[in-house]
Order: structure tokens, then C-alpha cells, then sequence
């Protein structure tokens, strides 16, 4: 989570000797679990875990959230916040270099209009990014991608379940050494318990957010220094305009009687810039907060373009980015195009938005020329010094995690097969066609899916709902021919010919998944409901009455449930009247 920072007291508190560490590679013991295990404590922790990845594995969860804080916090109201965060999104998820565990779900976002700084990725892979934030960081596209990145990591590595599995489990075990040994002051329990959580489980998580989130950031194309000047800007928004209290951050007094569950912020500046060096294969840094230096030699000092503030150090940060991501992405000068452009003047790479800051300062033949000798030099260089294998070494290591992850996921349990085409039939009844597809497309690739029958009815309704009705009928009736005995798969195609508006068609397939499964309660809630679509109100409410036989608690229209159960309906109108009171004097 990209939270503030909050403070607590900790003065004359011992931090328990349970440290967590990164994500264990494939294959090796989980040294959390076998710490929990020797402290008695594992199966409060691997039942927490269990519950927590099982709910950021449900659609229906993962709407919920986005219901919930679009609630609580309102719609941002700005179309251009909300477009700037979608397009930033859309960028990092189609074009970033991750991988999805087979157990999450992809990602959902949306931008609430909460005045806080902050955004947060749920278990559920909804990632909710506060307006606050948006404005906070300038509406800067690189500098937010690097929070949303940052955000991506904590769902793709399923932070929050672990660490609140973790967390749950060490308040257990810290409370547990305290009735064994009578060691612990209980009025200072609570602040033990949350220190230890702080920086021994959600700290590392930060960390490591941090960095997988720049690298996902970087291979999306935009600027390697925007995650530099995140961190420049939230220090600055939290010190110096931020008018609530609990986000002020004073730096200067930050010692060791306070702690955070993230990072100093100047340590993070000071650590993404690292990580945009070593990308630049160690040729791009940035010195004294305005000097930009190509192997160590200064090459421009960074103008102050700001109105409202002095801006050097971030545009600092985003030149070494535009060389960094050069520098990468080419194992030699040609790349650059270094180019006449008539009259004297001379250009270079193109006019992406990653380079747009770079080129505007330097925009003269001059220091283009400079820029192209010692970019010369510095190839030259690293040839003598190998450091362009050693990048390579890295990112090829990565690449392979990467590559195991997706590994992991294609070999998945038929159980979580199953799930990923379950899941990909829900994100068609929230009329999410897009992700029911990317959902669908991989169940089917899964090793161990056991019902391609099944998956190609759930990808035509999905095809359905984009409006794409030819493919979704072919898709739909190549599932019936494999298997025509599965209710759901005619269920499926009933809501195709619903969606095209044939609703003889729609209820020939719900009358023979009745016949296939009598018991079903999608099939009465489908049939109740294209009766009610024909204006047969007589066979609607025959159908909703053994729906109601099957599920009292199914969602019955009210003027059907009235004449079914008139007690139920009026226990429900009551409660529904409670609910608004209530919201009301909120």
C-alpha cells in the first residue's frame, strides 16, 4: 500500500526476533511457516492464509471492494484523473513484464475521490487510487505509474494475505511467549505487536514493492526516473501541503522512537535511484539534486522549470531517466540516431515521452554534440569493463523467475483450473467482457483443465456480452457438441440468445437445462426472468416460485417475492428501510 506515514511511540520496546523475508523461491521451505510452526502457531496461520487467498480468488470479492470504496469515498469527478489513471493502467497491465499466479485474479482498478494521499492494492487485485494522490503527484503520468506499479506487486505477490496471515499468527505467538514467560508489559502489548508487524512484515513487502514495481514500470516504456521523483514529490506533499495532520511527515525528527511500516521516503529516493543506474548499466546518476553525470562526469545540471516550486531535482531525475532508458535499450550508439536536422542542427532518439524531458534541455547542436562524444565514451567503456553482461546476467535472471511463475501457473490444480473459467463466467455477469476473456484465455491454457467443454460456451457468452454474437454462438455450440449433457453449458447459451434479444431460443435452452438438472437454481432464476422479459407473468412467477422452493434467500424481484412470500417481502422492505435510516444519519 502506498499509504502515509502514521507514527506510534515506541520507546523502550524490544522488536520480537522474527524477521520476514522476500518471497521464497520456487521449491525452498517458507521460513515464516517454519517459525509459526515451532512457535505452535501454524495452523492459525495457514488457516488465515488459506481464507485470505481463497477470497483474492473470487470476482464477487473483488466487485465488492470496488463497490465498497467507490461508497465510501465517492467517484472521482474529474474525467481526466480518472482517463490519466486508466490509460496508466491499461499501459502497465498490457505491457509490463510480470507474471500472474494462477490463484489471482487480474487486476481492477478505479479513483475514488478521497482527499487522502494514498492508493492500495486489496487482495482481491482492486487497486483503489485516492484523487488525493493523483494531485498530489501532479498529475505526472511516470511518477504515478510508478505507484500503480508498485501497487501491481503487492497483488502479484499476494502481500496482503501473507502478511496479514503473518500478522495475525505473530500477534498470536507474541501474546503467547508473554503468558509463558511473564516477559511482556500488557499496556504495551499492542504497540509491541504493532512495531513487530510494521517493520518485520509489511516493511520488507514495501521494499520489495519498490523494486519489482520499478522494474515493471520500466519494461512498460515510461520514464525509469519516475519512481526518483514519486518519491521527491510524496516527500513534499506530505511535508509541506498536506493539511492533515497524520500524513505530515517531519523528516527531520524522524528517529528511533518512531517507526513506520514503509520506508524513510529519502532512503526509497535514494534506492530508485540506484535501481534507474544499474539500469542505465551503471552510467546515469544524478549528483548534488541537479547534476546529471554520465560515468561520472557531469554532462548538464538540470534547469528549474517550475512556477509554483523549484522543480530541478525531478527534472534531474527524469533526464537521467530518458539516458537510463536509452542506455538500456541499446547495446551501442547507433541506437541513439544522433542526426542532422538542417541548419545546424542536430537530434537524437525520437520524441517518446520517456526522452521528451531530456530532449527539451538538450535541444542545441552543442550539447547534443557533447551528449554524443561522451555517449561514445561510455560505450566504449563498458565494453573493457563487461558491464552490459552483467545487465544482461540480471535481467535474464529475472526474466526467468518470470517465466517460473507462469510455469507454476500453466501447471496448476484442476482445482484452480476450474476457478479461472468460474471466474471468468462471473466477470460476464458484471458485463466485463474484457477480463471474462483474459480470464477464460487462461483456463484454457491451463495443463490441467479437465472441461474445455465448459470453457468454450463461458468464452462465447463472454464474446457475447463484448456484442460479438457469430463468434459467441460457434463458440457456444462447439461446447454443446462436446458435452450435452452439462446444464450450465445451455444456461450459458440461453443468456447469448437473451443478449441478442431471441428469447424463444433463450428459453428452448433453459427448458432443456431443466431437464438436465431440476435443482438448479440458475436455471429457474433464468427461466423466472425471460418470462418476465416475454410478459408472461403467470409462467415468471411459476418459475420464481420454485426458485423461491430452492433459495428463499435467492434475489426474487419484489413484486413476484410479495405474492410468493408476502412475509418475506415485507421483512425484507423493512430491513431495506433500516439500511437507509441508517446510511442516512451517517
Amino acid at each position: 500500500m502506498w499509504k502515509i506515514f502514521r507514527k506510534w511511540a515506541a520507546a523502550g520496546m524490544v522488536a520480537v526476533a522474527c524477521t520476514v523475508p522476500p518471497a521464497t523461491a520456487f521449491g525452498e521451505v517458507d521460513p515464516w511457516a517454519a517459525a509459526a510452526q515451532a512457535l505452535g502457531i501454524y495452523g492459525v496461520y495457514k488457516s488465515t492464509l488459506t481464507d485470505m487467498l481463497r477470497m483474492g480468488n473470487d470476482v464477487y470479492a473483488q466487485m465488492s471492494c470496488r463497490r465498497q470504496d467507490m461508497k465510501e469515498n465517492g467517484r472521482d469527478r474529474n474525467s481526466l484523473d480518472v482517463q490519466l489513471v486508466d490509460g496508466i493502467m491499461e499501459k502497465l497491465v498490457d505491457t509490463g513484464d510480470y507474471a500472474m499466479q494462477a490463484n489471482s485474479l487480474p487486476f481492477v482498478w478505479a479513483v475514488n475521490d478521497s482527499n487522502t494521499f494514498n492508493a492500495a492494492c486489496y487482495p482481491t487485485n482492486y487497486i483503489s487510487v485516492n484523487r488525493a494522490l493523483v494531485r498530489g503527484l501532479d498529475n505526472d503520468e511516470d511518477a504515478l505509474a510508478a505507484v500503480l506499479a508498485h501497487e501491481m506487486v503487492h497483488g502479484l505477490r499476494q502481500h496482503s494475505a501473507h502478511n496479514y496471515a503473518q500478522a495475525v499468527a505473530q500477534a498470536m505467538g507474541i501474546s503467547l511467549i508473554g503468558m509463558e514467560t511473564g516477559s511482556v508489559d500488557w499496556q504495551h502489548l499492542n504497540g509491541l505487536v504493532g512495531y513487530s508487524i510494521a517493520k518485520n512484515i509489511t516493511l520488507p513487502s514495501e521494499m520489495e514493492a519498490d523494486e519489482e514495481g520499478f522494474h515493471i514500470m520500466a519494461s512498460a516504456g515510461f520514464n525509469p526516473g519516475g519512481s526518483a521523483v514519486a518519491m521527491v514529490r510524496m516527500g513534499r506533499y506530505l511535508r509541506y501541503e498536506t493539511t492533515d495532520m497524520y500524513e505530515f511527515d517531519d523528516q527531520e525528527k524522524r528517529g528511533q522512537t518512531e517507526y513506520s511500516d514503509h520506508p524513510e521516503i529519502r532512503d526509497r529516493e535514494q534506492r530508485m535511484a540506484e535501481l534507474m543506474t544499474a539500469y542505465s548499466c551503471g552510467h546515469v546518476s544524478v549528483q548534488d539534486g541537479k547534476d546529471v553525470l554520465i560515468d561520472g562526469e557531469r554532462f548538464l545540471s538540470a534547469p528549474d522549470t517550475g512556477t509554483a516550486r523549484d522543480n530541478t531535482l525531478e527534472n534531474a531525475y527524469y533526464i537521467a531517466g530518458g539516458l537510463a532508458k536509452a542506455f538500456h535499450d541499446y547495446d551501442g550508439i547507433s541506437g541513439w540516431k544522433f542526426r542532422d536536422s538542417g541548419a545546424g542542427a542536430r537530434v537524437f532518439l525520437d520524441d517518446g515521452r520517456a526522452y521528451r524531458v531530456l530532449r527539451s534541455v538538450a535541444a542545441d547542436a552543442e550539447t547534443v554534440r557533447r551528449l554524443e562524444t561522451m555517449v561514445s565514451a561510455a560505450y566504449e567503456a563498458e565494453a573493457r569493463s563487461g558491464a552490459r553482461g552483467k545487465l544482461l546476467s540480471e535481467e535474464a535472471k529475472r526474466r526467468n523467475e518470470l517465466e517460473k511463475t507462469r510455469w507454476e501457473a500453466l501447471e496448476a490444480s484442476k482445482t484452480l483450473a476450474e476457478r479461472l473459467r468460474y471466474n471468468s463466467d462471473a466477470y460476464s455477469d458484471y458485463g466485463l467482457g474484457d477480463l471474462a476473456l483474459l480470464e477464460m484465455d487462461r483456463a484454457m491454457k491451463s495443463r490441467n483443465q479437465d472441461n474445455m467443454a465448459e470453457c468454450f460456451v463461458i468464452r462465447g457468452r463472454a464474446k457475447a456480452v463484448k456484442g460479438d454474437f457469430e463468434d459467441a454462438l460457434a463458440d457456444a455450440g462447439r461446447g454443446i457438441a462436446m458435452d450435452g449433457k452439462n446444464a450450465l453449458n445451455y444456461l450459458n447459451r440461453a443468456d447469448i440468445y437473451r443478449m441478442m434479444g431471441d428469447r424463444e431460443k433463450a428459453m428452448a435452452d433453459c427448458d432443456r437445462a431443466r431437464e438436465l438438472d431440476s435443482k438448479s437454481e440458475v436455471a429457474w432464476m433464468l427461466t423466472a426472468a425471460v418470462y418476465d422479459e416475454m410478459d408472461n407473468e403467470e409462467k415468471a412467477e411459476e418459475a420464481y416460485r420454485m426458485l423461491h422452493k430452492l433459495a428463499p434467500k435467492a434475489g426474487i424481484p419484489m413484486e413476484y417475492l410479495k405474492r410468493i412470500d408476502p412475509g418475506a417481502a415485507e421483512k425484507l422492505e423493512k430491513e431495506e428501510a433500516e439500511r437507509k435510516e441508517k446510511e442516512k444519519g451517517e
